[in-house]
């Protein structure tokens, strides 16, 4: 018997694209009231962070990597007026407050140092030395901060039985009890900075014709952040420009954002399911961003199935050569860090996909 197309499995295929919606949708409400309610006590506790509001319609500090694994950026209070640097300058400290014989490594692709002088403005306890180190506010020691206000306003929200602290990671995971079930959180402290754009993201190149100029303009004007996510070096992060450009993928009628919607149940069922995937939404966002850009006419986006197979063909191609070009700063890998045994058991699901569609493993 011959096995179903991609075209006779579309309308299959996005009914559970649906009822992962409502799903996450649910979940994603509980999580923003757990998250409003601790940040409002560490926001209290210390001035240094700010509280997640609470949002009926979408909440940009709430990131689903995959229905059980969530990204909270949590935006610091009292830096504004960000500059880049303006030289560069060797570090020989450590966290613990020794000297090194040999500076520190400088920040790769995605990193960067920040020093409080980067800004015109600062609340003066960001000099203080539980964060900064020779003028540098560093993540790891924000972090160390940030995760004793969580674990002590867990307490004092009396939340001990609904969220519970994941000990065994260096940045701060918390686990929250839902309706639906378990699901993990990343709660990372964000310097967000919506007055400039990064010298590192050098985006975009010339001659593109996706997305247009204005278009362009209108995304840099979001800015970027910068996550508490290493030892020393802070992260760059895109996440508000990300999504603008995502919400504004189909104003020409194409099926862009249903082919990506496609891509991430599929992925979830059948390529790489599980708690913490190897591959998360934010890796599909990017496969279909640089999809995008090579495919930019309308025409390309208006069939379904040849548009899906066409995005399925990227990421197989990606997670085989172990490589994915980060759509802004384009010299960073963002499977760089990712184990490649279980990206090789993706890469062999994909290719089996592609030589028969269907929604079930075969």
């Amino acid at each position: 018997m011959k096995s179903p197309t991609v075209g006779d499995l579309e309308d299959c295929l996005l009914a559970k694209v649906d009822e992962r919606r409502q799903q996450v949708s649910q979940i994603v409400e509980e999580v923003q009231r757990v998250v409003h309610h601790l940040t409002a006590e560490i926001s209290h506790q210390d001035i240094r962070f700010q509280t997640v509001p609470y949002s009926d319609t979408y909440n940009g500090n709430i990131k689903v990597l995959a229905p059980s694994q969530f990204l909270v950026t949590i935006p610091v209070k009292g830096l504004a007026g960000y500059r880049e640097a303006r030289e560069q300058r060797w570090r020989y400290y450590t966290l613990q407050g020794t000297r090194l014989s040999c500076p520190l490594q400088d920040p790769e692709g995605l990193q960067q140092w920040l020093e409080v002088e980067q800004f015109m403005k600062s609340l003066w306890q960001w000099h203080e030395a539980d964060v900064n180190i020779e003028g540098d506010i560093v993540p790891a020691k924000v972090v160390q901060v940030f995760r004793k206000l969580v674990e002590n306003a867990i307490g004092t929200c009396h939340l001990s039985g609904k969220v519970s602290m994941l000990t065994h990671h260096s940045a701060v995971w918390v686990a929250v009890e839902t309706a639906i079930g378990q699901v993990e959180l990343e709660l990372v402290p964000a310097v967000e900075i919506p007055t400039a754009w990064s010298a590192k993201a050098r985006w975009p190149p010339c001659l593109r014709r996706w997305p247009s100029r204005q278009r362009v303009e209108c995304i840099k004007s979001f800015g970027f952040a910068l996550l508490a996510c290493s030892h020393y070096h802070w992260q760059l992060s895109f996440l508000q420009a990300e999504q603008v450009l995502l919400e504004q993928l189909d104003e020409d009628g194409g099926c862009r954002r249903k082919c990506l919607r496609a891509l991430r149940q599929m992925k979830e069922d059948v390529w790489c399911p599980g708690r913490r995937p190897v591959i998360t939404s934010h890796h599909l966002q990017t496969v279909l961003f640089w999809t995008c850009e090579k495919y930019p006419r309308p025409k390309d986006w208006r069939g379904f199935s040849k548009a899906f197979l066409r995005l399925v063909r990227k990421l197989h191609k990606c997670v085989s050569q172990h490589f994915l070009k980060h759509y802004f700063v384009r010299k960073s890998n963002l499977l760089r860090f990712a184990n490649s045994g279980d990206l090789d058991a993706v890469a062999q699901r994909l290719a089996l996909f592609l030589k028969n569609p269907q929604i079930s493993p075969p």
